[in-house]
């Protein structure tokens, strides 16, 4: 999805690296009349088609149905309820607006469909049988535990401007969500940065990544083929600029100028908030976090509802000045 302004997804436990971008950033189209009805016809449909990138078919999913599995691909089944919730909402929110954008501008590869279950296109789905071989022999527990949740607010969607919005998020962000404007060049009112300091406590939140350097010699050539590099290694990478919340914004590779978000592509790092230290011929690539850090942090949301907070309380904390309605 690295090059794509379309909404993610899914990065996130499932899907270990995909730059996720959202879908359509860009703003209304100004016919206020034409998108309400647009809206109102999607919430009265019972399905998605979803075209299977596997057999050319295009399938009809129930939307709680397709909500549950969005869930069960995208969160693990041992969150708090509270965090299932809110990320049911945010599955739901995304599948509106894409289909929303689909009844605009149609998408000649989804061959009608609304998305597909191309993960790396589109938010990660699981059908039942999927469900059952990613849980094994927790499938009825865990299974039934996110249908429980999902059930109880799959309908909610978050509206902005009367609008889904993109409802990004991610795993696990630095400490500080990052606004949209910093990861994708696009300023979204609701995606600003936001306080999510739960995210420091949260499993392999400080990760390293170690490389060779003829191993990142080799990958920044692919990617940047008129690349120069000095003779010594050490002198390849220049921190330029970095966000408050700690993401890259710009470095100096080579003789190039390129965005934390670029080289986390080309290494495969778990986020483009990092530090960069040489040490026998080797790179180390210290992390924070998990994902592009844009929008709803998972653990963060998780460790809010272990607070006490509600989906909705933690769904108005990280897309600030939304609604959220089931009209």
């Amino acid at each position: 999805m690295k090059k794509y302004i379309s909404f993610i997804t899914s990065f996130t436990i499932i899907v270990t690296f995909i730059p996720a971008i959202p879908v359509f950033v860009s703003g209304k189209n100004g016919n206020e009349d034409i998108r309400s009805t647009e809206i109102s016809e999607n919430k009265t449909q019972k399905c998605y088609k979803v075209l299977d990138v596997s057999t050319g078919e295009v399938i009809d999913v129930n939307k709680l149905d397709y909500v549950i599995g969005a869930v069960c691909a995208e969160m693990p089944a041992t969150f708090e309820e509270e965090a299932l919730k809110a990320q049911a909402v945010t599955a739901h929110t995304y599948a509106e607006r894409q289909c929303m954008r689909e009844r605009e501008n149609p998408t000649p590869e989804l061959c009608g469909a609304d998305f597909s279950n191309d993960t790396s296109r589109f938010q990660g789905y699981f059908t039942v049988n999927q469900a059952k071989q990613f849980y094994k022999d927790n499938f009825d527990l865990y299974y039934n535990k996110i249908s429980d949740a999902v059930s109880e607010v799959w309908d909610y969607t978050i509206y902005y401007d009367d609008e889904p919005i993109v409802a990004a998020f991610h795993s696990m962000s630095s400490g500080k969500t990052e606004s949209a404007e910093n990861v994708w060049g696009s300023d979204i009112e609701y995606l600003q940065s936001v306080d999510s300091s739960q995210d420091i406590s949260a499993p392999k939140y400080l990760e390293e990544t170690e490389y060779d350097s003829e191993t990142v010699k080799n990958k920044l050539i692919s990617e940047y083929p008129e690349i120069q590099l000095d003779d010594d290694y050490t002198k390849w990478f220049e921190i330029k600029d970095v966000s408050d919340a700690g993401t890259v914004l710009s470095l100096r590779a080579g003789d190039i100028e390129i965005t934390g978000n670029d080289l986390r592509s080309v290494l495969l790092l778990r986020s483009a908030v990092f530090e960069i230290e040489c040490r026998d011929d080797k790179f180390i690539f210290t992390t924070k976090g998990y994902g592009h850090c844009v929008g709803m942090s998972q653990y963060g949301a998780n460790a809010m509802a272990q607070e006490g907070k509600t989906w909705k309380e933690i769904l108005e904390h990280y897309y600030s000045g939304c609604t959220i309605s089931d009209k």
